[in-house]
């Protein structure tokens, strides 16, 4: 069976996820951009489309990327910290379960390109990838993006909230948009 094939039959979490299991994920041996965000939506959940929300839309604009270079997993993996919807929490969605990307992150990556960008997407993505920088606030290491460059690229996630954010953070669509266009371009054919 392939990787995705087992992704795909994943029931690891199954106890823990109130509207069942659908691990949402995507991607290739040819990816070189890598997007890991935090886990699917409840709308996502029910089309098993990464990324199909506003928040897509949002990530979408940042990146430069059209929906069909997007969904295209031959250029894009969509890997997301949880694979399946985890439910409501106050405030938003539950964070991502917690077994999902130890079990399964170093084999999705191991058959992606070694030259890949992975652009990390809100803090969970932050807290796995980046250890080292775990104690700094989410804003503190998207202004710092360049030290982690070329291999990583931090992002607040699209949510509707990051409107807020990014009006508090000018900085962001000055400095950060650009650089991260222009990175996502070169890995796109």
């Amino acid at each position: 069976m392939s990787l995705a094939g087992e992704i795909a039959a994943c029931t690891l979490c199954r106890d823990h996820l109130p509207h069942g299991v659908r691990p949402v994920v995507s991607f290739s041996a040819t990816a070189r951009l890598l997007i890991i965000g935090q886990a699917p939506g409840s709308k996502v959940h029910e089309s098993g489309i990464p990324w199909d929300d506003a928040s897509g839309d949002r990530l979408r604009d940042w990146t430069g990327l059209t929906k069909e270079q997007m969904y295209d997993p031959a250029q894009v993996a969509l890997v997301p910290m949880g694979f399946c919807y985890p439910g409501k929490a106050s405030g938003g969605d539950k964070p991502p379960r917690k077994e999902c990307a130890p079990a399964w992150h170093d084999r999705v990556l191991g058959e992606l390109p070694d030259d890949r960008l992975t652009l990390l997407v809100g803090t969970y993505a932050q807290a796995h990838y980046l250890p080292d920088a775990k104690k700094l606030p989410m804003t503190e290491r998207v202004r710092h993006f360049r030290d982690y460059l070329p291999r990583f690229l931090p992002l607040p996630h699209p949510a509707w909230r990051s409107t807020l954010w990014m009006r508090q953070n000018p900085w962001f669509e000055e400095d950060v948009l650009a650089v991260l266009r222009a990175k996502v371009a070169q890995r796109i054919r």
